[in-house]
This record gives C-alpha cells, structure tokens and sequence, in this order.
C-alpha cells in the first residue's frame, strides 16, 4: 500500500478527470491536465539525468508551475525544495548547495539573482526558467513552457513511501534546514485531517482516494481553495494546497508578490471560493480593514460561498477574529498551531463561540503532549510551564545536521516527539495556551517573558497596528523589554497609555521598557515575525551597544 503524493494526485486525477484542478489568472486545468503538465515535467527531469532520490529546488511567487513542477518532481522521485523568494545571494547559495540540488527552476524575474549566484551552484546542471512576462532571462537556460510541449509524459513508476519529502525552514537562529518527512508519515496525518474535517473516514492508502473524491464532488462537497500566503511555505502549501487537492478540490492562485486584500476578496468573489489560507493577524489585519473600507462604501463583497479562512504559525488576536466574523457569519475560523516540524494544536472559532475565544489557546492534537525538559507531563491547571512535543507527524530529522535533529526530535517512553522549542501552560479544561518560542524569550531579571504574550497584550490597543517584542541588553536586569511597533492609520503615539494599557492586562515587569515607532514592523514573506531585523532597528534607533 503507498501513500506516496504522486500515486495520491494520479489516482485522484483518473478518478476525477475533468474536474477543475488548478486555476492561475487565464490558465485553467483540470485534473487530467494538471497530471498531464507534471508527467511532463517528470521526463524533464529524467532527461537531464535526475535520478530517484535527486533534489530540484523551485524559487518562485505562488504559480501553476510552482505546483506543476512538484506534482513531476514527486513523479519521478525527486525531492522538491521550497527556496523562498526573499532570500538574497548567501541563502539562495546555501538552500540550492546545502540540499543538494540538481536541478533549479525559477520564474525568469529572478534570472539576474540567479546569474550572480550561478558560478557557485555546485551540483545544478538543470536550469529551467518560467516566463513570467518580466523580459528577464538566464543564458543558456531551458525554457519552461518549451520543454513541457516538446517532452513527452513520463508512465507511472512504482514508487515507495520512504521517497523524501522535505521543506526548509528558516526557525529563528541559523541558517535554513531541511524538514524531512517520508511521504508515507507525511501524507498519513496531513492528508487525513481534511477528510476529518468533513466527518469522513481518512483514506487507507493512495489508490482510496479516487473513491472518496467522486464521492466529494457527487455530494458537492468539494472546495475551492486560495493560498493567500506563499506555497514555499508549510501554511500555503499544505493547508492552501495540498490539503484540498487531497479531496479532489482546486487551488485558485493569487498573485503573492505584493498583497493587497482588495484583490483577494475580488478573486474570492469571482472565484466562489470556499477556503482562504492566511498567516495570522499580519494578513488579516488587512483584510478585514478592506471588509470595513467596501461596507462602508456600499459595496460589499459577495462572500457567501466562503466556509472557511484557515492560518498557522503566527498569532491570529480574538479581536480581529470577531471583526471578521461581523463580516462573514457563516464562516468557521480555524487556527491551526504548529511549525514545519509538525502539527500541534488546533481552534476552530465561529460566531457561536467567538465570545470565549482566547488568543493563543488551542486544543492539543491527541498525539500532543506537554512536557518538561526532563520528560513529565505538566499537570493541566497547574501554571507550570512545558514544552509541545508533537508526537504525530514527526519529521524523520534535519538534512545533514545530526546534532539538530537530536536536539528537535526526542523519545520519552518509547515514544518520538518533534519538540521545535515553543512553551505552554495546560489549562484546566486539557488545551492549552501557547507562550512563545524558547529561543526568542527575553530574561528580565531573572524572569522570563515571553515576546508574544507582550505583543498581544500592544496589539488589543486601538493604535497599534503590528508589533514584536524583543530584548535588549540592559546593565541591572540583564535584558529589558524593547517594543517596536507601527501605528494604525490616524493613530498617534502615546507610550506611556500603550505602557498603562499592557500593565492593566500583565504583570508590570513584561511592559515595555523602551518603545520604538517604525513604518512598517519587520517580517517574512509568509507573516513570520522579524526578530533579528527588530532587534536591529531597537539597537540602532535607541543607540544600544549589541
């Protein structure tokens, strides 16, 4: 029995052939299509020598070919490597060489980047350019579009569920790693919970699939989904994409270079959609301004086939929740919590219970545990602080870093836990509130604080629009509580109300000790928060010595 993607996306496609799979701007395809596009590919990659177990990485915005080029890679058992499209020259070179690539594809924008970095590319012999419309090009690379009409599908292949599935991740320290899953571990527990979702009983293996999704469509059940955040990243890819294409659904493509809320909710209406796939607050936030700006204008959008919004990874406030919620009170909000190392805890937030909905508490997996740093469970309702493991959908370790993946993942009691080093209470009702990442806690005289809590308590006040929270150095209590921030629109800076306001709701030694006002507050391409470039600006701006 396999549960490798490619067996998956082909049995779905037999089973559902003229279905809508993929819409991207004017190009549509159906599942016939879209398998048709990525056999295509596959034989790209055979014939510029890409063996089983090769690795392609893919450096482009959300496309077509982003999803065509790893549909075939997953064909002919190649390992796909998401490359984000904000590095610069000494992570391109790390990402593309550390993992080991052979081949690059690249939407033509990128081509002048590319050629910088091209002499350095130690294993790449397949350059494959996408045109983008942008007029850029890389000498001597092959033509995307060119090469898929001249070559002809690659047949089936017998596969395996130990073929590898990798995802790298930039964490907060270091430079990027490779995430590696086998497709068997991988596709078992993420490509379940949709069908969890819809009270069906989860696929047993790849060839189940076709079954289930003629049973989906036959029931109109079938979605329509935007990944409004990036695919090269775990949110955009697997609950924007992967997920929906498992239950037969399309994923509608949205231009991700730029974000503007205004076109999303223009392609959501136009589209029908059913799901939206954000990253917390930093994409929501505009959004439901964009909802506020067309109600008051008396035109508003026509949302009425969306049945859900989904995120992970960043903070998604109550607040801004119940905002979209007065807009859109036939949706379900799910806020899923977890990291490219796995899957933790979700909320799932409507307007029946949007009243008790707390920032940052999520209800654990049943493979979730809380534990101390010695391996005991923290007793729920006790205050005592734990860290999530995640003993469901493990990653097999970090590429090429032993040491890492000893440290991430552990065994207690037999048992394998992703432990990616974020912190939690567990409450008396058995879920848990989320307190932030280890390695972004700030140590204030002994106590330690948590950046999020801080930040979330900034952001239930009306003036600010985003904020993080980091630590500087400090002579008496070692770090001190530093807050920069940007203001929402018509807003004035007022530190000692903002300083009052997080007193009112935290202990006085988590307030900010020194605030710093910025256009825009620094952060990743798919909502993650900027720590590094944060703490900078507060060193600079303040004149800290480092």
């Amino acid at each position: 029995m396999t549960w490798q993607m490619a067996d998956i996306w082909e049995n779905i496609a037999a089973a559902i052939p003229d279905k809508p799979a993929i819409v991207d701007g004017d190009k549509r395809y159906s599942w016939a299509e879209y398998e048709d596009r990525a056999a295509r590919v596959a034989q790209i990659l055979a014939d510029h020598g890409l063996k089983p177990g090769a690795k392609l990485s893919i450096y482009s915005y959300n496309s077509a070919e982003y999803l065509e080029t790893q549909f075939g890679a997953f064909k002919a058992r190649v390992t796909p490597v998401n490359v984000n499209y904000r590095y610069l020259e000494a992570e391109l070179t790390h990402v593309i060489n550390n993992s080991d690539s052979e081949a690059l594809v690249f939407q033509a924008q990128f081509a002048p980047r590319v050629a910088a970095i091209r002499d350095q590319l130690e294993q790449v012999k397949l350059f494959l350019e996408i045109d983008d419309g942008s007029g850029e090009h890389l000498d001597g690379a092959v033509a995307y579009e060119e090469a898929l009409q001249n070559a002809q599908p690659m047949p089936s292949i017998e596969r395996s569920n130990d073929d590898v599935y990798m995802l790298y991740t930039g964490g907060t320290t270091g430079m990027p790693k490779g995430v590696m899953y086998d497709h068997k571990s991988f596709a078992s527990a993420l490509l379940a919970k949709g069908f969890e979702m819809r009270e069906m009983e989860p696929p047993t293996d790849a060839s189940s699939f076709g079954p289930l999704v003629q049973q989906l469509h036959a029931a109109g059940a079938t979605g329509r989904s935007i990944p409004a955040c990036p695919l090269m990243h775990g949110t955009g890819m697997w609950i924007g994409a992967m997920i929906p294409h498992s239950l037969g659904g399309c994923v509608v493509l949205f231009d991700n270079s730029h974000f503007d809320p205004v076109a999303l909710w223009q392609l959501a209406e136009e589209e029908k959609v059913t799901d939206i796939t954000i990253v917390g607050d930093v994409f929501a936030k505009p959004m439901l301004a964009a909802l506020d700006d067309a109600k008051t204008a008396g035109q508003v959008f026509d949302l009425s086939a969306l049945q859900m919004m989904g995120s992970s990874g960043v903070m998604w406030s109550t607040e801004v929740k119940r905002g979209l919620l007065g807009h859109l009170p036939h949706m379900a909000i799910v806020d899923s919590m977890g990291s490219t190392e796995g899957s933790m805890g979700t909320s799932i937030t409507t307007v029946e219970n949007i009243d008790i909905d707390q920032t940052a508490k999520f209800e654990m997996n049943p493979t979730t545990k809380v534990l101390t740093e010695e391996g005991k469970p923290v007793a729920p309702g006790s205050g005592e602080m734990g860290l999530i493991c995640n003993g469901g959908m493990v990653p097999l370790g970090y590429y090429k870093d032993e040491e890492k993946s000893a440290a991430t993942f552990k065994t207690f009691d037999g048992v394998r836990y992703s432990i990616p080093g974020d912190f939690a209470t567990v409450e008396a009702d058995g879920s848990i509130t989320l307190l932030g990442r280890g390695s972004a806690c700030i140590n204030s005289g002994g106590e330690k604080i948590f950046p999020e809590e801080v930040e979330e308590a900034l952001k239930t006040h009306g003036s600010v629009y985003d904020c993080l929270v980091v630590g500087l150095p400090d002579d008496r209590f070692g770090q001190k509580v530093t807050a920069v921030l940007s203001l929402a629109e018509g807003a004035s800076f007022d530190e000692a109300e903002l300083n009052d306001h997080v007193r009112s709701k935290l202990a006085a030694y988590k307030a900010p000790r020194a605030m710093v006002l910025v256009d825009e507050v620094p952060r990743a391409a798919n909502g993650k928060a900027g720590y590094k470039a944060a703490k900078e600006m507060a060193l600079e701006r303040l004149q800290v010595p480092a």
